[in-house]
């Protein structure tokens, strides 16, 4: 076991006193392109990163759900067949009302998610113990939340012998994050966690949840992706992410479409004559972002990684002028790696803060690493933490 798979290990036998029957792990993940798409229906490109979330679990006989995690470990104990009333009010209810701390909320919410198609089964489903642990950054904008709802879909799977495919995984925890947590997110970072393959990426439609994998070369052409962590949080429940979702719903019916991924690059003359300014910003990112997710896809299969540079970068442009999510740290991370030679970098995730990334030669890093800490110096930032990912396999049972 890696160490984190044996902390959560430890951590089950403290609550139970035996050793766990199996340990799940899903991984964070990383948006090499295709930011706020995901909810208008449109296409993002995702991987799966090393850092891992593992559920160490194991069935009990009274028809209780417990759990307990390494970042707070008093244990959250739930009936089973009470999950419907705890999480079936308005989105967020028990998180907002103090009845589920946030964190406990993920996992219960996937276990009601996984058990609302089949309410008489309520009953019938054993109880289960659940211990976290997790080395995903968290506020980074890495989707911490998503390898917390896969590894306990994966392990909760298994003992529950419910028979769930990858997607049935990925729309249960996408379930849990808007419903149970009240975070208004899509499916795209439940999807990339749960159907990662090594140095690939997932080519994600989000309106017929068709999946392809995407091969990256990334190992193969010596680049290293790096993760520049501001450290200024953000949270998707609250704030400028609703209020962005809203915005592009607005455009989507004053543009009489269904949703933004109907719209093409064609429309826009159309859209600014229709919407208003900050409207009109807000599509314009949506519409021109999916156009450079299906540009970097074509030009992945047909030149390579070296070649989607400029589409990095366009699509950070675009982030914080249109869409308005970028911060001065944000700026100053994407600014400061370009200069140092990374062939492409952008903000990363939903925005006010977190991570950007950027694609750098392998023998570079370090010193692209060195250029950013001086770039916050002279601005007056905290230190970013930096580090690299590769992108990885998802979801998978550990022990």
């Amino acid at each position: 076991m890696t160490p984190t798979a044996s902390e959560a290990a430890d951590l089950f036998r403290e609550l139970t006193g035996s050793a766990p029957e199996r340990v799940w792990s899903a991984p964070g993940r990383a948006n090499l392109i295709g930011e706020h798409t995901d909810y208008n229906e449109g296409f993002v490109l995702p991987f799966a990163i090393e850092y891992r979330t593992f559920a160490a679990v194991g069935r009990r006989a009274d028809g209780m759900i417990r759990v307990v995690s390494t970042f707070d470990r008093t244990p959250v104990e739930v009936a089973i067949v009470e999950l419907p009333a705890l999480f079936g009010g308005s989105p967020g209810e028990a998180v907002h009302s103090g009845s589920v701390p946030e964190w406990a909320a993920y996992p219960l919410g996937v276990a009601w998610a996984a058990l609302a198609a089949d309410g008489s089964a309520l009953a019938k489903i054993p109880g289960v113990d659940i211990a976290l642990a997790s080395d995903v950054p968290i506020g980074a904008g890495l989707s911490s939340s998503a390898a917390i709802e896969g590894a306990t879909v994966g392990a909760l799977d298994d003992l529950w012998e419910l028979g769930l495919t990858q997607l049935d995984m990925a729309k249960i925890g996408r379930i849990a994050e808007n419903q149970a947590v009240g975070a208004p997110t899509g499916i795209m970072d439940q999807a990339a966690s749960i159907m990662g393959q090594n140095d690939a990426a997932t080519f994600l439609d989000c309106r017929t949840l068709e999946t392809q994998p995407v091969d990256l070369g990334f190992a193969r052409e010596g680049l290293r992706v790096l993760v520049i962590d501001t450290r200024v949080s953000h949270s998707h429940s609250t704030g400028g992410y609703g209020e962005r979702r809203a915005s592009c719903e607005l455009g989507a019916r004053q543009m009489g479409v269904p949703a933004l991924r109907d719209l093409t690059t064609g429309d826009l003359d159309r859209a600014r004559q229709v919407l208003d300014g900050v409207t009109f910003r807000r599509v314009a990112h949506i519409v021109t972002e999916n156009q450079r997710v299906l540009d970097t896809v074509d030009t992945l299969r047909a030149e390579g990684p070296r070649a989607i540079g400029g589409l990095l970068v366009a699509s950070h442009v675009s982030m914080r002028d249109d869409f308005e999510i970028s911060v001065p740290e944000l700026d100053t991370a994407v600014t400061a790696a370009l200069e140092s030679g990374a062939i492409g970098a952008r903000m990363t995730g939903g925005g006010f803060g977190g991570s950007a990334i950027a694609l750098v030669e392998r023998n570079r890093v370090d010193e692209t690493k060195a250029i950013v800490a001086e770039a916050f110096e002279r601005a007056g930032f905290g230190a970013p933490h930096q580090f690299t990912v590769a992108p990885s396999h998802g979801v998978l049972r550990d022990a």
